[in-house]
């Protein structure tokens, strides 16, 4: 069976060389971008190409205000900032993601709390948040306060995993009700919508990545979305390592961070931002292919977008229906030329997280023991 997965493959990208898991296309005007960048001298974090950027990075996603950074990471971390996580605070987000979801909550002396999936979605659950909210926590003062740490949750992060959206809608109900930021990790969503709107434009403030394997990349690079524009203004401040405007003095008004995208990225990333559309439409085209390959498999599903969504499938997934074929799955791929990978480990397996609050995960658990992504880059 497997080796019939691996022939499919090899037709649909018509090669039978080495096949990534995700690489980038750089197909547009990212030669042209780059030079004439490089022939202005200016490469670093100032530049016509890091304006452009944001201006045609809040039209294609519908926020008033977009500001560029040098990857998502930093993204998140001053977006927390902006959400007023501070240390000690608490931010409710999922076991199941990233790493750098939950390393930039700690980043600020936060701590995570992990909430379960859904399985359609594999993001956040608005119905594990709610019951965990319920059975956990009052409102004390306008503030949501968490009765077993006796700290106060300013946040909460679901992700919308391998772009497929979550119900962000019903979440955002339910932060306001608590008194509870929005900050949506988009990280892997762009070109996804939920009910017709982006993602990212949900909540106080979203967040973008542009790292080497997303659906558009300048090798690195994020980006902060807001419709508040003291928040947006804020956000360029800090990420400019909060200096004053002078022409020539040195003053910093704040704790602030070197997190602004060079001009050099800025250009790369424009160009990719022109193919975005046309990347979204051959993923989604590759789903279909997916999808009916697999649709009389026995023992694997293709895990499909949710209802009410439009993903961007930035990352093909399948799940085994049987825990026991994953491993067997990724061996025999990944030594038959064809990058497959395991979705990550919950957070609460990795040592620096294994104490934080967490509810019982069991759709969290299901999915990692099952879910392996499969080649998802673009076929040119």
């Amino acid at each position: 069976m497997y080796s019939k997965i691996i022939s499919f493959i090899q037709k649909i990208y018509n090669t039978k060389d080495y096949i990534a898991l995700h690489e980038p296309v750089f197909n547009g005007n990212e030669k042209k971008y780059l030079n004439d960048c490089i022939d202005s001298t200016f490469v670093s974090s100032v530049g016509k190409y890091v304006d452009q950027f944001e201006k045609e990075f809040a039209k294609k996603v519908g926020s008033k205000y977009a500001i560029a950074t040098v990857n998502g990471t930093s993204a998140l971390h001053v977006s927390l900032i902006l959400a007023d996580v501070k240390f000690n605070d608490e931010v409710i987000t999922q076991a199941l993601t990233f790493v750098a979801t939950s390393n930039a909550i700690k980043y600020i002396g936060a701590n995570p709390i992990f909430i379960d999936v859904d399985l359609d979605t594999m993001g956040l659950s608005p119905n594990s948040l709610e019951e965990f909210l319920d059975n956990n926590c009052e409102l004390i003062n306008n503030q949501c306060i968490n009765k077993t740490t006796k700290k106060t949750i300013k946040a909460c992060v679901p992700m919308h995993t391998f772009g497929h959206p979550c119900k962000i809608e019903e979440i955002k109900k339910i932060c306001d009700n608590w008194n509870i930021s929005l900050v949506e990790d988009s990280a892997e969503s762009l070109g996804s919508l939920y009910n017709n709107k982006h993602t990212g434009t949900f909540g106080k403030l979203g967040i973008f990545s542009f790292n080497g394997n997303k659906i558009i990349t300048a090798g690195g690079g994020g980006v902060i979305v807001t419709d508040d524009e003291n928040l947006a203004i804020k956000a360029k401040h800090l990420t400019t390592t909060a200096k004053m405007e002078h022409p020539f003095e040195y003053q910093h008004d704040n704790i602030g961070y070197n997190y602004r995208l060079p001009n050099l990225n800025a250009a790369l990333l424009l160009a990719q931002l022109e193919q975005l559309d046309e990347f979204v439409e051959n993923k989604r085209d590759l789903a279909l292919k997916y999808d009916k390959f697999f649709k009389d498999n026995d023992k694997i599903d293709f895990i499909k977008e949710p209802i009410n969504s439009k993903s961007n499938y930035w990352l093909q997934a399948i799940i085994f229906k049987d825990s026991k074929n994953k491993n067997d799955f990724l061996e025999y791929t990944n030594n038959n030329n064809v990058m497959t990978r395991s979705i990550w480990k919950l957070m609460t397996n990795l040592e620096m997280f294994q104490d934080c609050q967490c509810d019982d995960l069991k759709n969290s658990k299901y999915l990692e023991q099952r879910v392996v992504n499969i080649s998802s880059g673009v076929r040119i």
